[in-house]
């Protein structure tokens, strides 16, 4: 007589909850209990459907865990550029998490558009629990009306009664102004990223007040996009402003930069100071090696994630969650020659 817990051949039916409850002699509602809810039954029994569900291939359907629970198991992701290497961390942050409480992460990209977004935010909703907007280009009362519907947590921005996770860009900006003005820098260039940004508005403020509470004049350039070709499109920009230094959005530009200043024969660090934000992967490897505020991304994740789920199961306390930066000298940086 076969082994009646053997999984099913391939193309048969898929084993249920009443395949398991019919092999460990309890009630298919129990089963449910113990697959869904962990805890609600005794350890031994739960360990019994788990092995039997194991034997079978049993495996959980979001939506139907969903009719009991209410809950999908599912958390969405949302990010304004999939593509952006400095998301890397940040979703292996989230994923551990999310898998640490057998939640599945669902991602998605906006394309650094607030429309796309919107729209994109409105479907993952319907499928997931809670949704983590990842440097949201949406406005403030936006982001309140999705996390109406179900949790929401805003990473890399704060947004008023959401709860968010951010860095706190003022420690390493400090010891990157810091070290240009005791380079004896005096004229800088902060060269922005998107307008719809709020992360972008929080690193050009604060570079402003730093850089005039040390006696140093500042302008703005901005660039045609948050990647490599909008470093690279901004050079001209920045040779016509005559500065010493510049301190860019996103390590993506300041490479961009970098590499348009090699063909045009401008030399980083002896010509052009460079500074750049986030330290990516990679940032070590340029030629010089690049200067940049580091901020955790994985720390960011993971944090967002738990705070995500707390939000989902009704706490909202600490709503606001600021991670330290840091300075992270190389060789992009240097005394100015004029």
């Amino acid at each position: 007589m076969g082994d009646k817990r053997r999984p099913a051949a391939k193309g048969k039916t898929p084993a249920t909850i009443y395949d398991i409850a019919r092999i460990t002699g309890v009630n298919p509602s129990t089963v449910s209990r113990a697959l869904n809810q962990p805890g609600r039954v005794s350890a031994s029994t739960e360990q019994r459907i788990r092995e039997a569900a194991a034997d079978l291939g049993y495996r959980t359907n979001p939506m139907a865990r969903a009719l009991p629970t209410g809950k999908t198991g599912n958390l969405g992701l949302l990010v304004s550029d999939l593509t952006n290497p400095v998301y890397f961390d940040l979703v292996r942050g989230a994923e551990r998490i999310a898998r640490e409480h057998d939640a599945m992460l669902i991602f998605a990209d906006s394309q650094e558009s607030a429309e796309l977004e919107r729209s994109t935010a409105e479907r993952l909703q319907i499928a997931v629990d809670g949704l983590l907007l990842v440097a949201s280009r949406l406005e403030d009362a936006q982001i309140q009306e999705l996390a109406a519907a179900k949790p929401i947590v805003a990473v890399n921005r704060p947004v008023p009664g959401v709860p968010s996770v951010a860095p706190d860009v003022r420690p390493g900006m400090v010891e990157a102004l810091d070290l240009l003005h005791g380079l004896g820098h005096r004229r800088i260039a902060y060269l922005a990223g998107p307008e719809a940004s709020w992360m972008n508005g929080m690193k050009w403020v604060t570079a402003h007040d730093l850089a005039v509470d040390r006696g140093m004049s500042i302008v703005e350039i901005q660039s045609s996009a948050p990647t490599r070709e909008g470093g690279t499109d901004a050079f001209a920009d920045v040779m016509a402003a005559e500065v010493t230094a510049v301190l860019a959005y996103n390590d993506l530009v300041a490479l961009g930069l970098l590499g348009a200043c090699r063909r045009h024969g401008v030399e980083v660090p002896r010509d052009l100071s460079l500074i750049g934000f986030d330290d990516i992967f990679g940032a070590d490897l340029s030629a010089p090696a690049l200067s940049t505020v580091r901020c955790s991304w994985g720390d960011m994740g993971s944090r967002a994630v738990a705070k995500l789920l707390g939000a989902i199961e009704g706490d909202a306390s600490g709503a606001e969650l600021n991670l330290p930066t840091e300075f992270v000298a190389r060789d992009s940086v240097a005394a100015p020659r004029r």
